[in-house]
């Protein structure tokens, strides 16, 4: 079976791999192939509405000559009652070709100067815990993420991306209720 993630980052490619590996009866004997795609999106989405696109588009683009195609994004959505407006989430979808299945992680709040930055800016948010002095690496995003920073390691970016991939994949696991 020939799975293809729309990303090379590696910690989204972990997290699907380590994730298949949990559903034998779906994914016996799989490879895994990162395909290099854009999201078609902002570098930095900030909506539902826009990650959901994103992790749908990566789905698209990275689908030929394989038995299922992964898009993973992460983004902002508004939020009421939290101390930004904001929380940040990770969008799962799984594209056979022709039927799509959407999973979301948990999700958690960025430091307020780190959201402010976000749309002041138009930054993304690795480069808004960079500048505002919270990380070292410029590219927390493929490695512990900022929920592994925030949660001091007890929620990693793979963690919550592998939420995502395994809320949409209970369509696959049961594919008579959809």
């Amino acid at each position: 079976m020939i799975i293809h993630v729309g990303s090379t980052n590696p910690v989204k490619i972990e997290a699907v791999r380590e994730t298949l590996v949990l559903y034998p009866r779906i994914f016996e004997d799989f490879k895994i192939r990162p395909i290099d795609v854009t999201s078609g999106v902002s570098e930095q989405p900030k909506s539902l509405e826009e990650t959901i696109e994103g992790a749908m588009n990566r789905a698209k683009r990275a689908v030929g000559y394989c038995d299922y195609s992964f898009g993973i994004e992460s983004g902002l959505m508004e939020v009421p009652f939290t101390k930004t407006g904001n929380m940040d989430f990770c969008a799962c979808v799984i594209y056979d070709g022709k039927n799509y299945a959407l999973g979301l992680s948990s999700a958690f709040e960025f430091p307020i100067k780190v959201t402010q930055m976000i749309h002041d800016q138009g930054i993304d948010a690795n480069e808004a815990f960079y500048k505002c002095g919270l990380t070292e690496n410029p590219k927390m995003g493929s490695s512990e993420g900022a929920i592994g920073m925030l949660t001091n390691g007890k929620v990693t970016r793979k963690d919550y991306t592998k939420q995502a991939i395994q809320m949409a994949l209970i369509h696959l696991e049961h594919k008579e209720l959809y």
